[in-house]
């Protein structure tokens, strides 16, 4: 009965983590590997855009408050050096590059004249700026959120395709060994289970920090059309000819 009981310790599979690595096959483990790199990939992106949203929302409110002054002292030289003090806001550098094609177009109108510009419309021309600016910073804003999709969508399918190839070794191993049973590959299933597990970890997190960010940006693209509206009412009413 005893030399029994140690012969079915023996054959027991060993469900640690060390042991279900040691008893994995290259491909499995290759798939284990693939996953960690996936979730540093996605943890850096993660902590990389939850710091630079932080900066943006931050400079941003600061930015908007101080704009509002400026405009309604008519200081614009000011408005101006206050985005560059705040480059990590859009807002602030949309703003700041409307301001600017502003005053350089005031500029242009006193020394060549109106009738020397032609069909020059200051409007127009700090309005097309500004999209243009919006465009950059939109685009700078998306950074990494590929990547970060991208893993959430893929991490599952690899953590699968570790599993199926890690059953399939396990019943080819149980098919050369003449049979025995469940209890013969319950091993190598449980360890080639671990590989979608271990896929969804990686990409829940992933594909709901997505979101958040996917809003976070949404969130900014408002922000960024609201106060670029309110410069052009400004320039429509008041500044339009300096």
């Amino acid at each position: 009965m005893e030399h029994l009981t140690v012969l079915i310790a023996e054959s027991a599979p060993d469900f640690s983590l060390e042991g279900m690595w040691a008893e994995m096959g290259i491909f499995a483990k290759l798939v284990l590997i693939g996953l960690l790199v996936m979730f540093l990939v996605a943890l850096a992106i993660i902590i990389e855009r939850w710091v630079a949203y932080g900066k943006a929302k931050r400079q941003s409110i600061n930015y908007i408050m101080m704009l509002r002054t400026y405009l309604q002292e008519r200081k614009m030289q000011e408005a101006v050096a206050a985005a560059q003090q705040h480059p990590a806001s859009p807002v602030a550098k949309v703003v700041g590059a409307g301001l600017r094609e502003y005053l350089e177009g005031l500029e242009a109108l006193r020394e060549e004249g109106p009738d020397d510009v032609g069909d020059f419309d200051l409007v127009d021309a700090v309005n097309r700026q500004m999209e243009r600016s919006k465009e950059r910073e939109t685009a700078n804003l998306k950074r990494g959120l590929t990547w970060l999709a991208t893993v959430g969508s893929t991490a599952p399918f690899v953590g699968l395709l570790g599993t199926v190839v890690g059953i399939i070794n396990s019943f080819q191993g149980l098919s050369g060994d003449g049979g025995g049973g469940l209890g013969a590959v319950s091993g190598g299933i449980s360890e080639a289970l671990v590989a979608t597990a271990v896929g969804l970890l990686v990409a829940i997190p992933a594909v709901m920090l997505f979101n958040v960010f996917n809003g976070r940006v949404e969130a900014y693209q408002i922000d960024m059309n609201d106060v670029a509206s309110e410069l052009i009412d400004f320039v429509l009413k008041e500044g339009r000819y300096g």
